[in-house]
């Protein structure tokens, strides 16, 4: 019943940052642990970042350990990855997703609901 939208994907040279937006509706974003995923072309679904109910707990892929922030803010129902310091392998379709747990070895398949996925295209 949750619906998720990502929003803020777009083409940015490498170096630059760019910010994600996930928005709820249908439920309360405070209920969930969150999370953000990406797929380039050819490969599978990867895990990015998780967030906890309240924010108080994060954890990231090495990947992006150091360049992207998960965020979130429960009274607007919404979550944020803030990207910086873009890489080319960074391009992919970003998805957000929620879980009703929290953890950052989570299988895909324990989260129950998923956004329709925002392309982010980094340029060398």
């Amino acid at each position: 019943q949750v619906q998720l939208v990502e929003s803020g994907g777009g083409l940015v040279q490498a170096g630059g940052s760019l910010r994600l937006f996930c928005v709820a509706s249908g439920g309360t974003l405070g209920n969930y642990a969150m999370g953000w995923f990406r797929q380039a072309p050819g490969k599978e679904r990867e895990f990015v970042a998780t967030i906890s109910w309240s924010g108080s707990s994060t954890a990231y892929a090495d990947s992006v350990k150091g360049r992207f922030t998960i965020s979130r803010d429960n009274a607007k129902n919404t979550m944020y990855l803030q990207m910086n310091s873009l890489k080319p392998e960074d391009t992919a379709i970003y998805y957000c997703a929620a879980s009703r747990r929290y953890g950052p070895t989570l299988s895909l398949a324990e989260y129950d609901y998923w956004g329709q996925g925002t392309q982010i295209t980094v340029s060398s």
